[in-house]
């Protein structure tokens, strides 16, 4: 009898979270915190570098962190639109950061050898690093049995590789200055195995796989790990997306008629999971949030749901359109 009690309750739990979910663009906790946990505000005066920060979720966590006058630092590859971003993130807070509270460094990503070079310059300059947010990274739309193997390389050195080495140093730097805080901005794709984007998923799932474990492993040690999963978002990721074969794009834009979160709205709602020190926090236009919570929590209905329906429509929740793979951008 208890067993059965126990069973309800967990079916109703379950059947609640996927019906609350499915009036927010965000996950119950992360709502939850937004209406009652801690403002961003709490993070005024700390350090925050950012990569992949002068364009898309990177920039608008950026600008949503300058409101509340946190200082910055902010890398990736075209120093002419990160001047861009910290000219806006000054202007943002009111002129209450200076020029010297906002730093921009060219760094690639997947040059690892640079990594430490850089870290270092954001040490040196603002004295600690308090938050490491890893927003770099590029999508991908193929065939799974097409792509080819050069691809696969290059999105790992991307995707994980360049995380994790860059993610190491900040933690061995937390280790000396008494904590802080990583942050990875993964994907839904990194919760649900997304078709036509193989490589991209498996990247994901390995970012997921390296944060919880550094996670548990840092459990009670003051360092702390979070994992942001944004949905379909308005950026430019579509045009630089990778496809099955090496050197080519995607390079598609996203329409305005398109389903997807705003940037601005995932980089607000980000900086919330930063300042609650959220584990996982999962975002995304209806229906992705109960679409998400039933491949979670009910995975034979999922399962069952998609074998009916048929992949192509979660390729169409993703970009609002049928699946479209042969037209692709030799670069």
């Amino acid at each position: 009898m208890i067993f059965a009690i126990i069973g309800v309750g967990v079916v109703v739990y379950g059947i609640f979270y996927t019906i609350s979910t499915s009036l927010s663009d965000c996950d119950l906790q992360l709502k939850i915190y937004e209406y009652f946990g801690k403002s961003p505000r709490r993070l005024k005066g700390k350090v925050v570098f950012i990569t992949g920060a002068s364009s898309g979720i990177g920039e608008h966590l950026a600008y949503s962190l300058a409101k509340h006058n946190v200082k910055l630092v902010l890398a990736a590859r075209r120093n002419e639109e990160l001047q861009r971003v910290k000219r806006k993130c000054i202007e943002l807070s009111n002129q209450q950061l200076e020029d010297k509270d906002v730093l921009v460094l060219v760094l690639d990503v997947t040059d690892l050898e640079s990594h430490k070079k850089h870290f270092d310059h954001a040490v040196r300059h603002f004295g600690h690093v308090d938050i490491l947010v890893n927003n770099a990274g590029r999508s991908q739309r193929a065939l799974w049995e097409n792509i080819d193997m050069k691809v696969d390389k290059q999105m790992f050195e991307l995707n994980v590789f360049g995380v994790i080495n860059l993610t190491r140093l900040a933690i061995s730097h937390f280790n000396k200055t008494g904590g802080g805080h990583v942050a990875v901005v993964s994907s839904l794709a990194g919760v649900i195995g997304v078709p036509y984007s193989g490589t991209y998923t498996g990247t994901k799932y390995a970012i997921h796989g390296y944060f919880n474990s550094l996670r548990n492993e840092k459990m009670g040690k003051n360092i702390s790990v979070s994992l942001i999963c944004p949905g379909p978002t308005f950026t430019n990721f579509l045009q630089e997306s990778f496809t099955e074969k090496d050197g080519v794009k995607y390079d598609k834009t996203t329409q305005p008629t398109d389903r997807r979160m705003t940037a601005q709205r995932c980089g607000d709602l980000s900086a919330i999971a930063l300042a609650n020190k959220l584990g996982e926090s999962w975002m995304g236009l209806f229906p992705l949030m109960p679409f998400t919570y039933i491949s979670v929590y009910f995975p034979i209905i999922f399962n069952t749901a998609l074998k009916l329906v048929g992949p192509e429509i979660m390729f169409k929740l993703r970009d609002s359109k049928k699946v479209e793979l042969t037209e692709v951008h030799v670069v």
